[in-house]
């Protein structure tokens, strides 16, 4: 019996149908890279201190030092959650006493900011945490939210994959962004914190299945040689080109309520995708739904300017696929011992390659310099990593690709701890050579993995896959913020 590709091989590899298959899965993939990201802005922690009262009784030498200093990066800076204690200032200020002349600022009393804080707007105009006061105590809330968003994405991960392989690649797909962007326009009013992390793990579950489903319905539309270069430069550039408008959106809008909305948009035009997107011919054999993938396939035929033959697959062929239709389960990754030593290894490869690219993604804001430029540079320097997976999967075989891009990533870092603190435009270099090793090897992963499974568990063993390196990626945000 011939398989898919045989059978479909009159279709060309790269005809107008595959060219548009190419961008408009690859053009779904923009959203992913706001949302993915966005929460290094809308959760940026700007430089902040204890709020004094307008109405509190001081003079302008109190007022200019009721809040103690700490040394910082080898410099003096305010306190950011703690005050002198104001009923003992606003004391010495009725008496005529001046502070550090006629009092020992380092023998009062201090106190926790009773009257909350005041932020800078330097950088942001207000963020999630500026509405929230997730500050001093309650600064667990900022990585802890990020976590609730990889969570979400490890729920998704495992749920899609069976989802997509029941009901079909292009249903969970539109479901799947469907959620993703409505769920982060219901964040746009939220009343506390607890409603946004709730949200952003709807948000989340959106985001990695309507990855995965695409990822998926790509590599199984497409021909094998448009493959690697659909999942290497296609949805990866595409999730990078997402991820580098953030920081330019983010730069001009710094609301974070309204830098939500700004990201939304783009996924309510991706609606419109549902009518030019087929479902998978392939899942639509496996479940032996013969007619309706056929009619795709003259479909497709059509809009090569090519005449398909009137009956694509023989009548023996039939019921050879019909004989071989099961149902299965995400057990079917356990049960040969081929299968279960595929699944084991990417699991872990993947925890360990997520770890490492949401780690640095997520650590931009803690880099020496700006913020937008940081960020933006951390997405440019995807872009060429891609195509460098792209060249190595050309080129070498698929374990001496990875292999060379996570020595890359591994290697560079390491040499980040021996820069001195002074050439911090030198670790930052580093820091992006090894976001772009662990970059190339995170987008060959996918790669590897879909090609190990056979189509029946394709989808389940990449969202599997994809499920346990969220567990590393979760624990990623507090070593961002341990300082």
């Amino acid at each position: 019996m011939r398989d898919y590709d045989e059978v479909t091989a009159f279709l060309g590899e790269w005809g107008p149908f595959q060219r548009l298959i190419f961008f408009l899965l690859s053009a779904s993939i923009i959203p992913n890279g706001f949302n993915g990201m966005s929460v290094v802005f809308l959760a940026g922690t700007p430089e902040h201190r204890c709020r004094v009262p307008d109405a509190a009784n001081l003079s302008s030498a109190w007022r200019n030092h009721s809040v103690p200093l700490r040394l910082q990066d080898g410099r003096e800076v305010p306190h950011s959650c703690r005050r002198y204690r104001l009923e003992a200032i606003s004391n010495f200020s009725a008496l005529g006493l001046e502070p550090g002349r006629d009092v020992d600022l380092e023998q009062l009393e201090q106190e926790s900011c009773l009257d909350g804080w005041e932020f800078s707007q330097d950088i942001y105009l207000s963020t999630i945490v500026t509405e929230w006061n997730l500050v001093c105590e309650d600064d667990w809330k900022v990585p802890f939210t990020t976590s609730l968003f990889f969570g979400g994405v490890l729920v998704g991960s495992f749920v899609s994959g069976q989802l997509s392989d029941r009901f079909g690649r292009k249903n969970v797909l539109f479901v799947t962004m469907g959620m993703q962007t409505g769920f982060s326009f219901l964040q746009i009013f939220s009343k506390n914190f607890e409603m946004f992390a709730v949200l952003f793990i709807l948000v989340g579950m959106g985001q990695i299945s309507n990855y995965v489903a695409a990822f998926v319905l790509g590599t199984e539309i497409l021909g094998k040689s448009v493959r690697i270069i659909f999942s290497t430069l296609g949805v990866c550039i595409f999730f990078a080109v997402g991820y580098m408008l953030l920081p330019l959106f983010a730069y001009f809008i710094r609301d974070w309520r309204k830098l939500l909305l700004a990201l939304t948009m783009p996924g309510v035009l991706c609606a419109a995708l549902w009518w030019f997107i087929p479902e998978s011919p392939r899942w639509l054999i496996s479940q032996g739904r013969f007619k309706e993938a056929e009619m795709i396939i003259h479909k497709a035929a059509k809009i090569n300017g090519i005449v398909a033959p009137s009956t694509i697959f023989e009548p023996s062929e039939l019921q050879d696929l019909r004989s071989q239709k099961q149902s299965h389960s995400i057990l079917d990754l356990l049960r040969s011992r081929n299968i279960r030593m595929v699944t084991v290894m990417s699991i872990l490869l993947w925890m360990t390659i997520s770890v490492g690219y949401f780690g640095l993604s997520l650590d931009t804001p803690n880099l020496h310099g700006d913020i937008y430029v940081n960020c933006f540079l951390s997405a440019v320097v995807e872009v060429p990593a891609y195509v460098l997976a792209w060249l190595l999967l050309q080129h070498l075989p698929r374990r001496y690709s990875m292999a060379i891009s996570l020595f890359l990533g591994g290697g560079i870092l390491l040499f980040v701890q021996l820069v001195p603190p002074d050439l911090y435009y030198l670790a930052t270099a580093l820091v992006m050579v090894g976001k772009f090793g662990v970059t190339a090897a995170f987008s060959m992963v996918y790669v590897y993995t879909a090609e190990l499974y056979p189509t029946v568990v394709r989808n389940m063993g990449v969202g599997v896959s994809s499920m346990a390196s969220r567990l590393g990626s979760i624990l990623a945000p507090y070593f961002i913020y341990l300082e």
